[in-house]
């Protein structure tokens, strides 16, 4: 099977072109017309674009974190429209739920801040397409060599690791190989529709540093304040301190089932 991506230098990107040996990349700077001719033979598009949303935002980047993904997602769709690609899988994330709500995919109601109508407007654009059309909502992916561990393991490591504030924020994850596995399932089954890409069994901020800390044999008494999130990354303290309790109902309706839904098994793997 022959993919395309966009976004393909990225974390998410390079698991998949292990699964998917047989791939070319969509860049940023294509035309709709350039895209086309890329989409040629293709069997399936992947739209992984999107700056990275944590990160300090002001008004300025909030633009990029809007045109990266919306302005992308629309040239890659009328694109696809042209072509005779088989399957469009575009990413959106568990930040279009409210906090501190369980939510699944049947739930109605939507989160109101920033980050949910990025969401939402992503979403929107990618349903434009006339190809069988899957969007995958991702939780916090963990998996070597990038994602949100390379930045928390040194901490630990470094004997500099703690909860965010009382650590009570739930965190929605998910391994990258069962996010690779959820890729495959969904070409398979021919499998379309809004899924939660997320382990069943999603943590509080306080178990993950714990059993984070467990499994690197390091303490984690050093609490971060969010206070000094908010100072860091002003409006993009969201990204840390959103409490997203998100479960793959629909998924596992579906017949996926999860490699690793337990966050100390997923750990114990990446970092042994």
């Amino acid at each position: 099977m022959k993919v395309a991506m966009s976004g393909a230098s990225g974390f998410v990107a390079n698991a998949l072109k292990k699964a998917f040996p047989e791939w070319i990349a969509i860049d940023r700077t294509d035309s709709v017309e350039a895209i086309v001719v890329k989409l040629q033979g293709v069997d399936a598009v992947f739209n992984l674009a999107g700056a990275p949303i944590a990160a300090r935002w002001d008004e300025a980047y909030k633009k990029v974190l809007l045109s990266s993904r919306i302005d992308t997602t629309k040239k890659l769709v009328a694109a696809i429209n042209q072509s005779d690609v088989k399957h469009f899988i575009s990413t959106s994330a568990v930040g279009i739920y409210p906090n501190n709500i369980p939510c699944d995919e049947e739930s109605e109601k939507m989160g109101d801040d920033f980050l949910a109508g990025l969401a939402l407007a992503w979403e929107s654009e990618a349903r434009k397409c006339q190809k069988p059309t899957t969007i995958l909502r991702f939780g916090v992916v963990l998996g070597k060599d990038g994602g949100a561990l390379e930045k928390m393991v040194p901490a630990i490591q470094a004997y500099m690791g703690g909860t965010i504030g009382n650590g009570m924020m739930i965190t929605s994850w998910i391994d990258i190989d069962d996010l690779v596995r959820i890729y495959q399932f969904v070409l398979d089954n021919n499998t379309v529709g809004t899924f939660n890409a997320t382990a069943p069994n999603p943590v509080s901020n306080f178990t993950f540093t714990k059993i984070l800390g467990k499994i690197l044999k390091r303490p984690t008494w050093l609490p971060l304040p969010p206070f000094i999130i908010k100072m860091l990354f002003s409006e993009g303290a969201t990204v840390l301190l959103d409490s997203k309790e998100v479960y793959p109902k629909a998924l596992v309706k579906k017949g996926f089932s999860f490699k690793y839904p337990d966050l100390e098994g997923s750990l114990r793997k990446i970092l042994a």
